[in-house]
């Protein structure tokens, strides 16, 4: 039985592989001492864009570098993604590996692919085990497939002599017996060592691999405090506890404490690895939990736009990420404006509401629907608040591609007309709202800017609030009335976020903007209650 310690290989992702000289070393001693077997110093690539550290690469110099402990066999991964295609294979793997293993401290290969490279990335294991290299293939979104194909695989693999036969629960949506059951699949055909890579969506990575042990799996991965994307992996200081009881084994704990406590818990701290609740949704619907690491990465995202975007991908599946819909809200508005609706043929010399999501709307409900109907202004709720009545609502803005790709569901039920740059909208968001009648006002970002132009705007970020003012001030509206936009309070940087959206609306745009419910941004206020009939 092998235990298998990937951190500074999964771990990487978060400070681009650059881990300190210093740590590395103490790191390598304390997972002697902890009993771990195997340690992942990190990739082994030959793409080299934007700088990454030493672990990115893993060369035979690097690690001649450390001070490795003769008890520890080294590990470096490759993928498969630099050995398939359009390229040499032999000639990829003898420049990632010039030297034999003889003549490296690297011990074992192993392989990240997905099920679609598999076959073709195979080869690769006779080439590596004819240089002296142990080899591992890590199979990734297996729990995915169905009996048929995981019986396939494992049948492609029995044709090569492969030292450990991984699966990984990319997902993080596996419970124990699904993970019996996996395993079951595979050993029809593969009767070799096999491995198991945990995620812990779900708070179950360590029962998970605790299973597969069990099962007689002898390849068993896991991380320092669980250091890895998203929800992270099984934690390497609770399984090498598991794995010394059953060895009937004495470790020492107190180095991997001690690094804990210096470099990993603050780093973790600082960088949110592990599960939550939103992760354990991403588990437990089979959603890939990039989109969720990503959501909480960006401090636009609010607890409501997670949970909309679970509900959604749901349903419509969210196994495979799309780099396009995530992307699309930090860089998707970067080309020229596009748009096909202009906001004066509704908007010219009347005034507006603006509806935003804060708790102000439900609190003054009655006295802004009085409002409404004695002042008749044009109303525009953003996104999908509905705490005034439908009716006295005319238009709904909404321009971030995540929250429209959560909230599609319910605006295809709204009968409000959606003001949204359609146009320039991802396609599966555009599909999402299939039906819905779209008004096509057009958005560029660049950071500082605020114009409004007849057919699109250019505004210095994708917030809602942003492009709702700048749809009122291309519709020459003579005043601008915010509702619901109570702050978001001391420290929160979206709270910085929207003042400087604010302020660079009124230097730029001739608009009155003035708030009728409390509020903490530094905006003239009045009262809504003193702007209706007695």
């Amino acid at each position: 039985m092998y235990i298998l310690d990937c951190t500074l290989r999964d771990g990487g992702y978060y400070n681009s592989w650059d881990f300190p000289l210093e740590l590395t070393n103490n790191y390598l001693s304390a997972m002697t001492a902890a009993g771990v077997d195997i340690v992942e110093l990190g990739l082994r690539s030959l793409i080299n864009k934007g700088f990454k550290g030493a672990n990115a690469f893993t060369t035979d110099s690097y690690i001649d570098s450390l001070n490795v402990p003769s008890e520890l066999k080294v590990a470096v991964m490759i993928n498969a993604t630099e050995i398939v295609g359009d390229v040499d294979q032999n000639e990829v793997l003898s420049k990632l590996f010039p030297n034999n293993a003889e003549h490296s401290r690297v011990n074992v290969v192993r392989i990240a692919c997905h099920v679609h490279e598999f076959v073709n990335a195979l080869p690769a294991c006779t080439w590596l085990k004819e240089r002296g290299y142990l080899v591992g293939f890590n199979l990734m979104q297996i729990a995915d497939r169905s009996q048929e194909e995981v019986e396939d695989l494992a049948l492609e693999a029995a044709k090569y002599p492969i030292d450990a036969l991984y699966f990984a629960d990319s997902m993080g949506s596996m419970n124990p017996s699904q993970t019996s059951k996996i395993i079951s699949w595979l050993r029809k055909y593969w009767k070799g060592a096999m491995g198991i890579h945990t995620h812990d969506n779900m708070g179950l990575a360590l029962q998970n691999t605790v299973q597969a042990i069990d099962d007689g799996v002898t390849w068993l991965d896991a991380t320092v405090t669980g250091m890895g994307r998203g929800p992270g992996n099984a934690r390497t200081e609770e399984l090498v506890i598991e794995i010394a009881d059953k060895r009937n084994q004495t470790i020492d704990m107190v180095p991997l404490m001690g690094i804990i406590a210096q470099f990993f818990q603050p780093m973790k701290n600082k960088c949110g690895w592990g599960s939550n609740p939103y992760y354990y949704l991403s588990g437990k619907y089979g959603i890939h939990p990039t989109y969720i690491q990503e959501m909480l990465s960006d401090s636009r995202y609010d607890e409501e736009d997670i949970l909309a975007a679970i509900n959604h991908l749901k349903v419509e599946g969210g196994k495979k990420f799309s780099a396009n819909t995530l992307d699309a809200s930090r860089h998707f508005y970067q080309g020229n404006c596009k748009g096909s609706w202009e906001p004066k043929s509704v908007l010219s010399g009347k005034s507006v509401l603006i509806l935003g999501a804060g708790p102000g709307v439900a609190a003054h409900k009655l006295a802004i629907e009085s409002f409404i109907k004695t002042e008749k202004p044009v109303v525009i709720a953003l996104n999908t608040q509905s705490s005034v009545s439908q009716e006295l609502i005319d238009y709904r803005v909404a321009c971030h591609p995540v929250r429209l790709l959560a909230d599609c569901a319910a605006h295809v039920e709204l009968p409000q007309p959606l003001i949204t740059p359609a146009s320039m909208l991802p396609l599966d968001v555009l599909q999402s709202l299939n039906g819905k009648k779209l008004l096509d006002f057009g958005l560029t970002v660049q950071p500082s800017s605020f114009e409004s132009g007849k057919l699109a705007a250019v505004l210095p970020n994708s917030l809602v609030i942003s492009y709702a003012l700048a749809i009122s001030s291309s519709g020459n509206a003579n005043c601008i009335y915010l509702a619901g936009f109570d702050g978001y309070g001391a420290g929160d940087p979206r709270s910085e976020e929207m003042q400087n959206t604010l302020d660079l609306f009124n230097k730029t745009q001739n608009i009155e903007v003035m708030s009728v419910t409390p509020t903490t941004y530094r905006i003239p206020t009045s009262s809504i209650y003193a702007m209706q009939e007695s």
